[in-house]
């Protein structure tokens, strides 16, 4: 099969909206990295008058994922983001209100590559969030190592992330007045080795935790489903058992975060790059489960609303699935 060049006189707007979306892939593939190489180069050529100052801010700062973050709104204004939410294009539908009064854990499937609808929605000012849910103050938690990055750290605070530790959800979570939000990709990055177009696999079955720290302080569980999210890119087959996946789940023990090998479209052409797809992205939230606190929850509660959240979710997605064009004989699957 020849190579599907883009036609010529494509609309600005959706070049812009292509190179937004590079732009996305390029900053967590590539320049969280080279900010590490930056730093590295400023020690070894002993550029001290930088690398001392921003060593001594980073001690200071160190905790601040942890207690609610950084976030700042001119860089969660930036046009760059609205031109990426229209790429795809990324919808955010609300089920039904949310009481003020309480905080929440959104539980956010599936992790996708790059967990594109979660950043889409959450990460900026561009989505409808502030409209459907107003009077709310929502929290993308991500992997803590993001925070370790030099430089690139700020870039991940100033949107509004915070880390996925206990710690940071208890700060948020234990705030007083409601109208809080801790959204946390349950499945994680091990989820996203799953993350084939089509794939309805999500790792959940032993990640418990959420539902203890829901009990801890009294947050009602909302499941939210992404659909689309496994189609934005493809990725190099990897089955159980199958020596690149035995790789990649070694790696991901031992780094913490895993490495899937995707790809997608190139810029003038369909056929290859790293490019995501142009697929449309619809995150539902769905119905809160309440949750009464308990400061020392039992296992037999934790796996009570463990189970409570798995079958609200499958409700979720069951409701849901016709619209979004998935098959009726597809079901969720849980790891």
């Amino acid at each position: 099969m020849g190579i599907q060049f883009a036609p010529l006189n494509i609309p600005l707007a959706r070049r812009l909206q292509t190179l937004a979306s590079l732009l996305w892939v390029v900053i967590f593939v590539v320049i969280a990295q080279a900010c590490i190489g930056i730093f590295v180069i400023l020690v070894i050529y002993n550029y001290w008058f930088l690398y001392i100052p921003y060593l001594t801010w980073m001690s200071f700062d160190w905790y601040t994922p942890e207690k609610g973050g950084r976030r700042l709104d001119w860089v969660r204004n930036m046009i760059v983001w609205r031109y990426l939410k229209e790429y795809f294009p990324i919808h955010l539908i609300k089920t039904q209100d949310l009481d003020p009064s309480h905080n929440y854990i959104f539980g956010f499937h599936p992790h996708g590559v790059l967990v594109a609808g979660a950043f889409g929605n959450f990460c900026n000012n561009h989505s409808s969030f502030k409209e459907l849910f107003p009077g709310f103050t929502m929290y993308l938690h991500t992997l803590s190592y993001w925070f370790s990055f030099p430089f690139f750290r700020e870039f991940m605070l100033s949107l509004g992330t915070v880390s996925a530790s206990k710690r940071s959800l208890s700060h948020i979570l234990s705030k007083e007045g409601g109208r809080n939000i801790s959204t946390i990709v349950i499945g994680g990055a091990k989820e996203s080795l799953y993350a084939h177009p089509g794939n309805f696999t999500l790792y959940l079955l032993h990640r418990k935790g959420f539902a203890k720290v829901a009990l801890t302080h009294g947050a009602h569980l909302v499941p939210v489903f992404s659909f689309g999210e496994n189609d934005v890119f493809k990725q190099v087959s990897n089955p159980k058992g199958s020596w690149l996946r035995t790789v990649q789940d070694k790696l991901q023990s031992i780094m913490g975060f895993a490495l899937p090998l995707f790809y997608g479209r190139g810029i003038f052409q369909y056929n290859f790059g790293f490019v995501p797809y142009r697929t449309p992205i619809h995150t539902i939230v769905g119905r809160p489960i309440p949750v009464q606190q308990t400061e020392n929850p039992s296992q037999e509660q934790i796996d009570e609303l463990h189970r409570t959240y798995l079958e609200e979710l499958g409700k979720l997605f069951e409701e849901h699935k016709g619209k979004y064009g998935v098959p009726e004989h597809e079901t969720l699957t849980f790891k």
